[in-house]
């Protein structure tokens, strides 16, 4: 059976019939794609949705994509809404892919994990949380990032290098994504973890949405509250702490010269600034083995095998000491952008 990636005709044949419903959400497709509904029965057709378009997104539907590539009787379907706030326009990608009947699984990486429960609550298909976890007993198994430990990780190393530039008790800013999103909640609890472990304190944390532009109002705020600086600001994703790099740099404040930034994603800019020394230190996460993990698993469970209830795709902290360790990897995966 020659391999198909599934175009994303079919969402964008809803999009065209409920252009406000829909909101232009973004999709990727291979070569030759087809519907869903053209596929050839003994193929599994498999719905991928992600949170956005970014970075590590990037990097996880390259990981399905080539899954799909290596096996023949595999076709995947992935679609991204246009932002990490755009959940009508998600819901509406999760709705279609449910009530589609030639779709026989959906990983799916929620933008409002509660949402995702309600959605998938009366599904038969089988259900793979992707990068973000939600409960629900129709849920099969999480694929993603120990976000915990790997937080937890990063907020140690942060806090140690603090330390070895003489700082006794480093103090913590955090800044986070959408409250109550598991993932950013999960990130935040790693990192309160590994700071308090390692002898820092958090002083401060601010809810950002994930986004750079409230990440850069909560960061001259914070600057102003603590005109004599903070030791460490840790991010719950990579925009939020290059915009903090940037407020930083553009004040041109003394107090704030030696704060150590850390990012979390191991995203292409990130890396680089800390290859340029403006970003401190990095929690990578593994995004392509996370994409093909992801599939792998909903393909298992739909030829009957059992699979782990949650499948740890990795990460690493990266500093100026292995960041050319970590771009001759992604350069020979073929990830680096």
């Amino acid at each position: 059976m020659k391999k198909r990636l599934l175009a994303m005709t079919l969402a964008s044949a809803l999009c065209a019939g409920m252009l406000a419903g829909c909101g232009g959400g973004t999709s990727a497709s291979g070569n030759g794609g087809s519907s869903a509904d053209s596929g050839s029965s003994d193929a599994y057709n498999i719905s991928v949705i992600v949170k956005l378009t970014d970075g590590h997104f990037n990097k996880v539907m390259a990981g399905a994509k080539a899954y799909a590539d290596e096996h023949d009787n595999v076709n995947v379907d992935i679609q991204s809404p246009t932002s990490a706030t755009s959940y009508d326009e998600q819901v509406n990608m999760i709705e279609t892919s449910l009530g589609n009947p030639s779709i026989d699984a959906l990983v799916l990486a929620p933008l409002q994990s509660n949402s995702a429960s309600t959605l998938v609550a009366n599904t038969d298909k089988v259900v793979i949380a992707l990068d973000t976890d939600f409960t629900s007993d129709k849920k099969l198994a999480f694929v993603g990032t120990g976000n915990k430990d790997a937080a937890k990780s990063g907020g140690t190393a942060a806090v140690e290098a603090a330390k070895a530039n003489g700082v006794d008790k480093p103090t913590v800013l955090i800044v986070t994504g959408v409250q109550g999103d598991e993932t950013h909640e999960a990130r935040l609890a790693g990192y309160k973890e590994g700071v308090e472990e390692a002898g820092g304190e958090v002083i401060e944390v601010q809810y950002c949405d994930g986004l750079a532009e409230k990440a850069a109002t909560a960061m001259e705020s914070v600057m102003q509250m603590y005109p004599d600086g903070i030791d460490i600001v840790l991010s719950s994703n990579d925009d939020m702490a290059m915009s903090v790099v940037k407020i930083i740099k553009d004040s041109g404040n003394v107090k704030y010269a030696d704060t150590i930034v850390c990012g979390f994603d191991g995203n292409t800019s990130a890396i680089s600034a800390i290859k340029d020394g403006t970003l401190g230190m990095d929690i990578a996460q593994l995004g392509y083995d996370m994409g093909y993990k992801a599939v792998e698993a909903a393909v298992k469970a739909l030829e009957g095998e059992q699979v782990d209830s949650f499948i740890d795709s990795g990460s690493k902290v990266v500093d100026s000491t292995n960041c050319d360790e970590y771009i001759d990897d992604m350069k020979a995966k073929g990830l680096w952008e």
